[in-house]
């Protein structure tokens, strides 16, 4: 099938996710749930991994301001996502209050599965950035009934860092970007390497469940082109 038109969004990346926690936790209960949130940890830090060897490739530092800058995805279109800081100092603070991912869960019924997605994604990338920082919720997500999702980054920004974050952000523009064919392949891959390492057989038809449920919801074209990307871009690093 020719694929070279077929475009995924964040859409298709929240619905593999949920997909795949749906049928892992639907047949192996709280052993699916915990290799669901060991996969999604996992995840996170190979982003922020690759995140980190970006801003080194740069010459850049591994700080707080070079880890907002060096974010690899951006919103489908304006207005898809609304987040922003809350404050700069003691710590920096910032918040979502439009999630696309919760409204693709939403849409499709599903978020009882997809907000495992959102236990430790974040502090996961933090981690995979630099492996002693943290970042730590400060309210309850909104896929788990919260109205807004706040985070604490654990430093500041200052004055400085602030003015740097908007001069790297103009300087590196969509360069250190991926699209969502790519975000969605490497969060297939991964998911799919910790869940039959740990469920065995069980994570194998878990995984057959999914991708065929997936399919079903958004045509095999749009799983077909996950086999265009890399893995060696994906995973510029041993896993």
């Amino acid at each position: 099938m020719n694929t070279s038109h077929t475009v995924c969004q964040i859409e298709h990346h929240a619905m593999m996710f949920a997909f795949l926690s749906k049928h892992a936790i639907r047949l192996c209960g709280n052993r699916g749930k915990d290799a669901i949130l060991d996969a999604m940890t996992e995840y996170g830090k190979e982003r922020g991994r690759r995140m980190a060897l970006n801003a080194q490739a740069h010459g850049d530092p591994l700080n707080t301001m070079t880890n907002q800058a060096y974010g690899e995805w951006k919103p489908d279109y304006p207005g898809q996502m609304e987040f922003g800081q809350l404050c700069t100092e003691p710590t920096l603070q910032t918040y979502i209050s439009k999630c696309a991912w919760c409204e693709a869960w939403q849409k499709h019924h599903i978020t009882e599965y997809g907000k495992y997605y959102c236990v430790n994604v974040d502090n996961a990338v933090y981690q995979g950035f630099r492996p002693d920082f943290t970042c730590t919720p400060i309210s309850t997500s909104m896929s788990w009934g919260g109205d807004c999702c706040k985070f604490d980054w654990g430093h500041p920004l200052s004055a400085e860092d602030i003015e740097a974050l908007a001069t790297k952000k103009q300087e590196l523009g969509t360069s250190c970007m991926k699209d969502f064919n790519f975000h969605t392949a490497h969060l297939m891959h991964t998911l799919i390497r910790v869940l039959t390492k740990q469920l065995g057989a069980a994570g194998e038809k878990a995984v057959t469940l999914a991708l065929t449920e997936y399919v079903d919801t958004f045509g095999q074209e749009y799983l077909d082109v996950l086999d265009t990307i890399s893995l060696d871009e994906i995973y510029p690093f041993e896993v």
